[in-house]
């Protein structure tokens, strides 16, 4: 089974970013979130998105 949604320190770990970074990209909405009840989670697919942006911005500098 494919994972589709994690904790936020799960999908901080990684991206290999801390959790006062973490928060500011889901505050920002740059991560995608939801809830489950009380439990926030971040789909996969958000930090799929946010590496690819991250990649071509790259590109685009170099």
């Amino acid at each position: 089974m494919e994972i589709i949604a994690l904790p936020p320190r799960d999908a901080f770990a990684a991206l290999g970013v801390g959790v006062t970074k973490g928060y500011e990209l889901i505050n920002s909405g740059e991560l995608e979130t939801f809830k489950i009840g009380r439990s926030t989670r971040v789909t996969a697919d958000s930090v799929r998105a946010y590496v690819a942006r991250q990649i071509d911005a790259a590109r685009e500098v170099a």
